[in-house]
């Protein structure tokens, strides 16, 4: 096991977790299932190595973001980077529910759907339906307080404050040069903690994927097979014919080395369900293995984790005319058009967190005059689905990062096309 690399031992946990998940559903034992291994030896595993990750994300985007801007040459290359990224996260997710939209309507996963039979499959299922104010996500990105920002998680009041605080050391000149260097010995010290705390993926992957199929078992699939298998499959369909796409055709690169080295970060999605947990990840396989400038990948990443949604706005569509046909709703071309606009809108305002489409799908079925508690139907479903989209969310943000990084000169691609130098060599 020693001589394996980090990528096939993650793939390892990854399929034996989900297998070892639904024979422990089947067991009758609630000592041997839950007590001692759900809120036992896996919960310690999984938590612990989740929160080790979480421990990471506010400090790591904090001190990479500041020596990124501090290092910058021209003040003007953060708003060209800005817009060239918030156009591509905008567009692509409403590209995204596009295509969930259209799919739907192919695959009709709600006709034919007892609703009785499905309301008592779920019973005791519950749904929030708190909304998201555009305003006040706006206002959250000026933080009053950095420390209350990093306890709470607000990645994107950091990100604010790291930009200001670099621009400011690139103004100052070369008598801050001492501070530039002490925050560039902190991003390498940060990215190597990083790489300490994912030779324990393999186990806390394992865990949680285990944990969480072990809970939800594969019985919860069976009335709403149709909407999970289509969803899934309009998932991956995205990403491999649209982003895929966007990387040959845009960014001239090769799809098969960008899916072989994303595969740590597509463990971590997977068995978290959290965009936000995989930013560590992410932002030290962008830089040393895709070969993308800290000056871009340590702003695209952490800004993708909180307003690019794509895979959650397919999840949305497609439920959508699930529960429409559910119901003998019929939807109008205006109906679609006002679902596109509130989902890409809804994602600018939802944080990047488990269970987060819930939430949004209920603001996209208010704004179509769906029944709010059909949300409750799927809701018993969604944390499998939402481990499919999580990857997908931040498959879009790698892609946006490699086509601004080759747009700005800021992508190397002899380590991009190196598949002998991956990390996890060392694992």
């Amino acid at each position: 096991m020693k001589k394996l690399k980090l990528t096939t031992k993650t793939l390892i946990a990854l399929v034996s977790g989900i297998i070892f998940g639904l024979l422990l559903s089947l067991v009758d034992s609630t000592f041997i299932k839950q007590t001692l291994l759900i809120d036992g030896i896996l919960k310690l595993m999984g938590t612990g190595f989740l929160n080790a990750i979480k421990l990471l994300i506010g400090p790591l985007v904090f001190v990479s973001i500041v020596y990124a801007t501090s290092s910058l040459k021209e003040i003007q290359k953060i708003g060209r980077i800005g817009l060239k990224t918030f156009c591509f996260y905008i567009g692509t997710t409403g590209l995204a529910i596009t295509l969930a939209l259209i799919m739907a309507n192919i695959i009709n996963p709600g006709k034919g759907v007892d609703i009785s039979l499905l309301t008592q499959a779920t019973t005791g299922a519950t749904v929030t339906t708190n909304s998201v104010n555009i305003i006040d996500t706006l206002l959250s990105i000026i933080p009053t307080n950095i420390f209350v920002a990093f306890s709470e998680g607000n990645v994107l009041g950091i990100i604010f404050f790291a930009i200001l605080l670099g621009i400011s050391m690139t103004l100052v000149g070369e008598k801050a040069q001492p501070l530039v260097n002490l925050f560039e010995i902190g991003n390498e010290v940060l990215l190597k903690v990083v790489s300490v705390v994912m030779k324990f993926a393999p186990f806390g992957i394992f865990a949680l994927l285990a944990s969480n199929f072990a809970t939800f078992g594969y019985t919860a699939l069976v009335p709403l097979a149709k909407y999970v298998i289509g969803t899934i499959f309009t998932l991956g369909l995205h990403l491999l014919l649209i982003y895929m796409s966007m990387l040959i055709f845009i960014g001239k690169l090769n799809p098969m080395i960008f899916l072989k080295k994303f595969m740590p970060i597509f463990s971590v999605c997977f068995s978290t369900a959290s965009s936000s947990a995989s930013l560590p990840v992410s932002l030290k396989t962008s830089e040393e293995q895709f070969g993308v400038d800290p000056s871009v990948c340590s702003f695209t990443l952490p800004l993708g984790s909180t307003i690019n949604m794509d895979g959650t706005a397919i999840m949305q569509g497609f439920a959508v005319v699930f529960i429409a046909q559910m119901y003998g709703i019929s939807l109008g071309m205006n109906d679609y058009i006002m679902v596109i606009i509130t989902a890409v809108l809804a994602s600018v305002g939802t944080a990047s967190v488990p269970g987060v489409g819930a939430v949004m799908l209920t603001m996209v079925l208010a704004s179509v005059n769906l029944p709010l508690d059909a949300v409750a139907l799927i809701i018993g479903v969604d944390h499998i689905i939402d481990m499919c989209r999580t990857p997908v969310n931040v498959a879009g943000d790698h892609i946006c990062t490699l086509i601004v990084a080759k747009t700005e000169n800021a992508l190397d691609k002899t380590i991009y096309n190196n598949v002998e130098n991956l990390t996890d060599q060392a694992a």
